[in-house]
């Protein structure tokens, strides 16, 4: 639980797991209220437990790419039966964004 524990890091690993690599950019993109602080924090916290990779393409421009390990990947069925228990038991006027429906 600790490893996932965060405002953003299940996003971030649905954004992963359903897109393969990310930059950056395209997260901060796709998760809209994150700050650039945040996010970096996050990403540095799931690569420091092992559930996402960071490539770093050394170029002049700078050009990273995020993806989940097989640890990470592991954790998404467990994600997704999480999400279905939420919906069945919360009240969806109560929930701001679901996962699930992304």
């Amino acid at each position: 639980m600790h490893m996932i524990q965060g405002k953003w890091k299940i996003m971030i690993m649905y954004e992963l797991a359903e897109n393969g690599e990310r930059r950056f950019g395209e997260l901060q993109r796709h998760i809209k209220d994150v700050s650039h602080k945040t996010l970096t924090n996050q990403l540095r916290e799931l690569e420091d437990d092992g559930l996402i990779t960071r490539h770093d393409f050394q170029t002049a421009e700078p050009h990273v790419e995020y993806q989940l390990t097989d640890n990470g990947k592991s954790l998404i069925p467990i994600l997704d039966a999480i999400c279905t228990w939420g919906d069945t038991h919360i009240d969806h006027d109560l929930i701001e964004r679901s996962l699930c429906d992304e």
